[in-house]
């Protein structure tokens, strides 16, 4: 069957590339209008998405790839750009229009004020336009410069807030990070390149190359190795993980769209994309599953010990992200990763807009200063409890069949990273309860109840931001019904192949287990106060300030990194200002000086040039007698 919808694919991310160009031409002009632009663009495209999305669920519809731009010729060789729809990009192009969407109309809310509200915006189209660029890109390259432009719109957005020192610092590092893995997508790109046959880079030709072997194994390892480096840095998986938390300083809606929809997600879906390459390299793929497992639990010990609401949630995305990534590299199929993925993206976004109307209402984000916020903002609190039992994989919720289905792939193939996965998922149970138990239950307590002179009384966040909040829970309800042990349509739709995949009790109970054994601890400890908070504080400090300091990985960076580097470049300098810059400087001074010494000599005075012919002959007759003397000797 042949696509109706597909062929106007390329609909998608021009909606919000005409908004971005509209408000970055217009915008201080369009004033309010240019936010409904901005809107009304992200509704369009994700109408579109859902037709293409809705057309392929209906029916055997094929794959549609256009690629008649010729945009680079050199002698027999041309490079083509285009777009293609199949229905793992179908999968993302819904996901990505539709929390895209409800960020903008939540932002619509949340920034309203802000003089800057249309650059906001603005950026927020052209992230929303890359980001959908990079999901229908035929080829590699045309997918690397969408990755770029995906980077450089985080830049603009983390760092949006340009006149705090923080918010500038975390806007270079995301760029800094994320560019260190880019060079290793790069020269992914440059092998992948080289070896190809006929060079080709374009998908389709992928997957027959490496599903035919017609590539040296060596060589697909070091390309999949290096292309999973560019998704290090995008996912922030460990040891490039430390731009994620620091991004926080953006917006708070940014936040979510990062976590939840663009900037993570890219490089889980680089690898999704790239699937064939990974399936044909083993080792590549125990590097994935080993990283993703490490980073599951790494980032999950430390959420345990933060107090920024947003950094919880950060440090959350980071172990969530191990958890797909750990998925896709147990190398089954990609369909247990992008469906985490797929469900991760609404109750994550759930989060974060939750997050931003509990700041909005409170202008704090210590969590410790917050509490009995559910008496005031009961819609905020009930979407965000929501989210908390789906990320933490609770019956029926979306997050509990995602987790499971990478579970249950990792006790049949390597239950090392099961039990990884198990006790990341009670980490992941334990801060959220903790989170929410400090935020919306308890006592009120800190500056935002009126406990000192610049108190804010705490109010439920206008329509424009609870909506979206009110729509995301549902999907955070409903998302992981597509997928269920016993009805495994998502697998068979995204791959085309039959999953004969039953529930494997032992795994619901564990999972489940370790999910409530969290809760009911954090329970314990922040709501009943059964247990004493500094239970770990107190008995074992080092062990927590080593959790709060997040492992001091930051530490050891600048202490074997940047200080290094800051000390070469230092003496770069003096190199460069004393010696090269020095040499040049002596050599214009030499030149300058005999300048002027000719130009005293010359001065018109018939007695000065007199002396001077002396002089010389008398330097004359000595030389003459000094060259006779050595002769006769």
């Amino acid at each position: 069957m042949v696509s109706d919808y597909s062929q106007y694919a390329w609909l998608i991310p021009l909606f919000p590339l005409i908004a971005f160009l509209a408000l970055t031409a217009m915008g201080r002009q369009l004033k309010d209008l240019g936010i409904y632009i901005s809107i009304f663009a992200m509704f369009a495209s994700f109408i579109v998405a859902v037709l293409i999305f809705v057309e392929r669920i209906g029916g055997k519809v094929e794959d549609y790839t256009w690629d008649k731009l010729n945009w680079l010729q050199v002698g027999d060789f041309t490079l083509s750009m285009g777009f293609e729809v199949n229905n793992l990009n179908a999968l993302m192009l819904v996901i990505v229009t539709l929390v895209s969407l409800l960020v903008n109309i939540y932002s619509r809310g949340y920034m309203k004020g802000d003089e800057r509200i249309h650059v906001f915006f603005g950026y927020i189209a052209l992230f929303s336009f890359s980001m959908l660029g990079l999901v229908i890109s035929e080829n590699m390259l045309e997918l690397y410069i969408f990755w770029e432009l995906v980077g450089v719109c985080s830049f603009l957005l983390v760092g949006f807030w340009y006149f705090k020192p923080e918010a500038k610092a975390a806007a270079k590092k995301a760029f800094i990070v994320t560019r260190i893995g880019d060079v290793g997508l790069f020269l992914g790109i440059l092998l992948l390149f080289w070896y190809m046959p006929g060079h080709a880079l374009d998908f389709t030709s992928i997957h027959n190359a490496f599903t035919t072997g017609k590539i040296d194994p060596t060589i697909v390892t070091w390309i999949a190795v290096l292309i999973f480096i560019g998704a290090m840095g995008k996912s922030g998986q460990f040891p490039l993980h430390t731009w994620l938390p620091d991004a926080m300083e953006g917006p708070t809606p940014i936040s979510a769209l990062i976590h939840a929809a663009t900037m993570v997600a890219a490089g889980v879906y680089l690898v999704a994309r790239t699937f064939d390459i990974f399936h044909a390299s083993p080792d590549a793929l125990l590097v994935v599953a080993y990283v993703g497992g490490f980073t599951a639990i790494f980032a999950a010990t430390i959420g345990i010990a933060q107090n920024d609401i947003k950094r919880i949630l950060a440090y959350s995305t980071v172990s969530q992200l191990g958890y797909m990534m750990m998925a896709l590299g147990i190398g089954v199929s990609y369909t247990s990763g992008m469906f985490h993925l797929f469900t991760h993206a609404f109750f994550k976004a759930l989060l974060f807009l939750g997050a931003g109307s509990v700041i909005h209402a409170v202008h704090t984000q210590d969590i410790n200063e917050m509490g009995g916020l559910s008496r005031k903002m009961k819609i905020t609190t009930w979407t965000f409890a929501i989210g908390t039992l789906a990320l933490s994989g609770i019956f029926p919720f979306a997050g509990f069949w995602s987790k499971d289905m990478i579970l249950t792939e990792a006790y049949e193939h390597n239950q090392l990273l099961f039990w990884v996965g198990v006790i990341a998922a009670f980490f992941t149970a334990f801060y959220m309860s903790r989170l929410f138990f400090l935020v919306f239950l308890g006592s009120p307590r800190g500056k935002a109840h009126g406990h000192d002179d610049h108190a804010h009384e705490p109010h439920e966040s206008p329509s424009t931001m609870t909506i979206p909040l009110i729509i995301l829970a549902v999907l955070a309800v409903v998302a992981g019904f597509v997928n269920t042990p016993f009805n495994e349509w998502l697998g068979h739709w995204l791959t085309g192949q039959e999953h004969d995949e039953k529930a494997n009790w032992i795994v619901i109970i564990l999972s489940t287990l370790a999910g409530l054994l969290g809760i009911g601890l954090g329970y314990l400890i922040y709501l009943k106060r059964t247990i004493p908070r500094d239970v770990i504080s107190g008995k074992l400090p080092w062990l927590y300030t080593l959790l709060n300091r997040k492992y001091f990985v930051d530490e050891i960076y600048d202490g074997l990194i940047v200080k290094p580097l800051r000390g070469l470049g230092w003496i770069l300098e003096l190199i460069d200002v004393y010696i090269i810059d020095g040499i040049v400087r002596l050599v214009a001074f030499t030149v300058v000086s005999l300048g002027r010494l000719g130009s005293r000599l010359q001065n018109g005075q018939m007695q000065t040039y007199g002396v001077i012919m002396i002089l010389g002959m008398l330097i004359l007759a000595l030389a003459i007698a000094g060259r006779r003397f050595i002769h006769a000797g």
